[in-house]
């Protein structure tokens, strides 16, 4: 069975982190520039938080407040859900899909240790899937 370590193991650990005093300017400008969707809020080296491309839109844009003024811990999501390392990557799906996110920090005792997004899950299904047709297929046409 996958575990969230297993999509660390293949993709990395780093997160792309900002302090909750920072400008959702600064958010939105580091999203940008690492092409991500969500960045961890930290509080020294504890992860406090998640900040996303939907909390932009909907916590900002549609509130009308300006993104240089306003600090990120005033408008993350916190508590955040997250998973541990050895949480299945079924379970952290069925997590993304009730709670209808796509990103979950992988956090332990408040150490963040990487982060598991809805395409790492989608692509760890692909790569399972493709392997099973490859051996179903040397299996049915090995033995001609």
């Amino acid at each position: 069975m996958k575990t969230a370590q297993s999509v660390i193991d293949r993709k990395g650990s780093h997160v792309a982190t900002i302090a909750g005093n920072a400008s959702v300017f600064d958010a939105a400008t580091l999203m940008n520039k690492h092409h991500i969707g969500a960045v961890v809020v930290t509080d020294g080296d504890h992860a406090v938080g998640i900040f996303t491309e939907r909390d932009v839109l909907n916590r900002i844009v549609a509130a009308g407040l300006d993104p240089r003024e306003t600090p990120v811990e005033k408008v993350m999501t916190s508590p955040m859900a997250c998973c541990r390392r050895d949480t299945s990557l079924d379970d952290c799906k069925s997590v993304m899909t009730q709670k209808r996110i796509r990103h979950l920090p992988v956090v332990e005792g408040g150490t963040l240790y990487g982060m598991i997004s809805a395409g790492d899950v989608l692509a760890s299904e692909v790569t399972e899937k493709q392997t099973t047709i490859e051996y179903l297929h040397e299996y049915l046409y090995a033995h001609r």
